[in-house]
């Protein structure tokens, strides 16, 4: 009895110091009481304490507060307190921060790096050197250049940083690209200490590009504020010593980041409603024409925000296996008020999906954003507990409403929660949630990909674990880790079963959901549930730019003494990794043979006998074979002079069929 006292008192006491700490980075509120709603009760509990019997019925708003969840579920490396102000006259925002980052290696560090992305949208930048001032579709308007200015920089004892501040090209040794600064710090972080620092910045926003900007009254702050680099431990993504992971913002590639806290305040004219990471900790303060909105988000690695006085908001609980309760808060552009169910059943549906295949979806809310026709460059991006849909165009979009939808929701897992190196290894990011879109359209909406007409489109096949500024070009960077990438997976999954295949993907998930993987951590995985070595298979597929060629490279038939005839086939692999295929054998009787090759050997000679002559064959007719993108010669006919023979793709028809599906970025 004395032993439980103690303990209870040592839990109040610690309890306690928790309350007084945090006063100082204003989270008093959220800190009295830590304990969201169960979700069986969320539908059910008013939202004020008026009586439910006298409660009057409201339309949902965007403003109910929430509060935050007492269990840790990342390693927290960086907290940030931000408070932003819009000047929607003139495209500014202007922000301080005190952001805290925990050492998490094993050594001492004496420099911090931080990521200054509204400066790619500034004149030289390495960002519009590569992209051209076009991106997805999109062009960056003429002279709408954007940048971020840090004006303050101080540790908690006021000392000023500036001085010290210079900054950094380690990729392209660009001098006028300014996305990556540095700066010594005073004192050394030991291991497990931290550092607390205070910042002012301005930021100016461009029209919207490339996730960025505003357009007419829409606002949406994407990569806004001064983010600290990721400082990986040794082990970490198969990383040999510890250090930063340093790269600029390029053309191609999008963000890595530490998990953290982030605690936001929001200042925008009265008349914004605003979408933001994370939730609401408070009633937003309207005072003097403008309201600040207060949000915190915990376990996340970004912090987006979205405004506009324009929103038609809808929102809506939900749970499900694997979704405890979740607020889905939809923002949507007036073109596309009357779509609000088709959004919300997306939602809904996609979230199930992934909880059920995955595991637990641990937010209490996600947000989607629909920007108006003229913010197209926001459209279709992923952030922590908040999507942007494709832009409102039209007011009855086909599946592309959808699949956008999808695509970004899934991106919650890959992105969100698994948070793979997207400067690095992309593949592990878009190719995954490409992959998992294609398995939501078609469970959600029967809406099947097709497979055999996109392996066709892959005509530069590059190694899928290169950096994103790597790829030849724009084109080769979407064709291989948006596409490639997913087929690769599609490709394994046809070889292991869609049984073995799920099991391989939510292993992976639950074992690295937090701790930003590799390439190689998702080999082991795989290896691990099959217990099948598969080196060739991401040596050629991951590490390698190769793709699957299985041809008949030739027919010889003769007529034997006996009668019969014979018939020597030579079968070729001409690229990829072995796996075992079907090749159709059809004679001038109407007779047909089917036999399967390992696809071993590079080469194969099959000697057949028959009565009637060999008229042509066909090796993978039931176009199993996933990573083949010639399919020109996968038949041959045998009974043409060799100088004459034709060679067409057993998969033609499906040109005419098909048309390729639509990618959301």
């Amino acid at each position: 009895m004395p032993k439980r006292r103690s303990l209870r008192m040592l839990l109040f006491v610690a309890a306690a110091a928790v309350l007084v700490f945090s006063v100082r980075f204003g989270f008093a509120e959220a800190w009295v009481d830590q304990y969201a709603w169960p979700s069986s009760e969320m539908s059910e509990l008013p939202v004020s304490a008026a009586p439910a019997a006298v409660q009057p019925k409201t339309e949902p708003r965007p403003d109910i507060p929430l509060k935050p969840q007492a269990v840790v579920l990342s390693n927290r490396v960086t907290e940030y307190h931000i408070s932003v102000a819009l000047d929607d006259q003139n495209g500014s925002l202007t922000g301080e921060q005190t952001v805290t980052w925990k050492n998490p290696g094993r050594k001492s560090v004496s420099e911090l790096y931080l990521h200054l992305y509204p400066n790619a949208f500034s004149p030289g930048s390495t960002f519009i050197k590569e992209s051209n001032g076009q991106l997805r579709g999109d062009k960056m308007k003429q002279g709408s250049f954007g940048n971020m200015e840090l004006t303050s920089m101080t540790t908690e004892e006021g000392e000023t940083l500036m001085p010290r501040l210079h900054y950094v090209q380690p990729d392209d040794g660009n001098k006028n690209d300014k996305t990556l600064a540095t700066f010594r710090l005073p004192n050394p972080v030991k291991p497990g200490s931290s550092v607390t620092l205070r910042m002012k910045f301005t930021v100016k926003l461009p029209d919207v590009f490339a996730r960025m900007g505003k357009a007419g009254d829409f606002v949406m702050a994407g990569q806004w504020f001064p983010k600290i680099a990721v400082y990986e431990t040794a082990g970490m993504r198969g990383r040999a010593t510890e250090g930063w992971n340093l790269h600029q913002y390029h053309g191609n590639s999008e963000f890595f980041a530490d998990f953290g806290i982030y605690n936001v305040r929001i200042n925008v004219p009265a008349s914004f409603k605003v979408a933001a990471t994370g939730f609401q900790t408070g009633t937003p303060v309207v005072s003097g024409g403008r309201k600040s909105f207060q949000f915190y988000a915990d376990d996340v690695h970004d912090f987006a925000w979205s405004a506009s006085p324009n929103f038609e908001y809808v929102e809506d609980s939900f749970s499900s296996p694997g979704i405890p309760g979740v607020r889905i808060k939809l923002y949507l552009d007036p073109l596309h008020k009357d779509l609000k169910d088709r959004y919300m059943h997306a939602a809904k549906s996609a979230l199930a999906k992934l909880g059920e295949w995955y595991g637990e979806y641990p937010y209490s809310t996600l947000s989607v954003v629909v920007p108006p026709a003229d913010g197209n460059g926001a459209g279709g991006m992923e952030y922590p507990t908040l999507v942007t849909a494709a832009s409102a165009r039209d007011d009855n979009p086909g599946y592309e409403l959808e699949r956008t939808l999808v695509h970004e929701i899934a991106h919650q897992y890959w992105y969100g929660l698994v948070a793979s190196n997207e400067f690095e290894e992309a593949w592990l990011d878009e190719g995954f949630t490409s992959y998992t879109e294609d398995k939501l359209m078609s469970s959600i909406y029967g809406v099947l990909p097709n497979i055999p007409i996109e392996a066709s489109y892959l005509t530069h096949p590059e190694p899928l674990n290169q950096s994103s500024w790597r790829y030849s070009s724009s084109d080769g960077y979407a064709e291989n880790v948006y596409l490639r990438g997913k087929l690769v997976l599609s490709s394994l999954e046809r070889q292991v079963g869609d049984k073995t295949m799920s099991k391989i993907l939510r292993t992976y998930f639950q074992n690295y959901k937090f701790k930003h993987p590799s390439s190689s951590d998702f080999q082991k995985v795989v290896e691990t549930v099959t217990k099948t070595k598969w080196t060739d298979f991401f040596q050629a597929y991951v590490q390698q730019g190769q793709m699957t060629d299985f041809a008949i490279d030739s027919i010889n038939t003769r007529k034997a003494e006996d009668g019969e005839y014979e018939s020597v086939v030579l079968l070729r692999r001409n690229g990829g990794s072995p796996q075992s295929v079907s090749i159709w054998f059809m004679f001038e009787d109407g007779q047909s043979v089917r036999k399967k090759w390992d696809g071993t050997q590079t080469h194969v000679q099959l000697q057949l006998k028959s009565s009637t002559p060999l008229v042509y064959a066909a090796i993978d007719p039931s176009l199993n074979v996933v990573l083949d993108n010639r399919r020109y010669n996968n038949y041959l006919q045998s009974e043409v002079p060799k100088e004459e023979r034709t060679r067409f793709a057993t998969g033609i028809t499906q040109l005419i069929e098909g048309l390729f599906g639509t990618m959301a970025w």
